[in-house]
């Protein structure tokens, strides 16, 4: 009976070798890994993880709390908001712009804010995209997403987004994107007259 179990385990363990022979042998082989692949080493992390942003404080860009202060720092890919009370504190992952070229970095103010905001882009958009239309209304295939707030440079805004894949990535025209449901928490904390800066 003893040497009737080993049998068995031995034509098993048998089988399994010769199925997994095959793929062993291809996972050793070089063509199984890219060559031509930049090593990781030299590759610039992407900060994704709330635990990796860098820790701000109001003070070190605002003279004064005024209606509150909201920054968005570009490298870590997040959004910070200090309410007026002084207690009031969120912090958010971002999309950023997609280049330094469409970058714009420093101070301005929320001017107007829309909830199911309209889509318009700008000449240069089109330009480089011709196939966007030229307008678009409120609603899910809006790139705005379900609220909006403008600053006084022409086309720059902090919204939502539909798209949830931009969220901490170069991906924007210039905005700062959130998503829908962060965008959704900071609208009614953020008063027209709130000082930003891009940094």
């Amino acid at each position: 009976m003893t040497e009737t179990h080993l049998t068995r385990r031995s034509a098993l363990l048998g089988a399994v070798a010769a199925l997994a022979t095959p793929t062993l042998l291809r996972a050793q082989s070089t063509d199984a890994f890219p060559q031509e692949e930049q090593p990781i080493s030299d590759q610039f992390p992407v900060r994704r993880n709330i635990s990796s942003f860098s820790q701000q404080h109001w003070q070190d860009h605002f003279d004064e709390l005024g209606k509150g202060c909201l920054l968005a720092d570009i490298s870590s890919r997040a959004v910070h908001y200090w309410g007026p009370d002084g207690d009031t504190y969120r912090l958010f992952p971002s999309s950023v712009p997609l280049s330094e070229e469409l970058t714009k970095r420093g101070y301005t103010r929320v001017v107007r804010k829309a909830e199911n905001p309209r889509w318009t882009p700008t000449a240069s958009m089109r330009e480089r995209d011709p196939s966007l239309p030229a307008f678009l209304p409120g609603g899910p295939g809006n790139p705005l997403g379900t609220r909006a707030m403008y600053l006084d440079w022409p086309a720059y805004l902090v919204h939502g987004t539909h798209d949830t894949r931009k969220i901490g990535r170069q991906s924007s025209s210039g905005c700062i994107g959130l998503y829908n449901q962060h965008v959704e928490e900071l609208y009614p904390l953020v008063q027209i007259g709130t000082q930003v800066r891009l940094l």
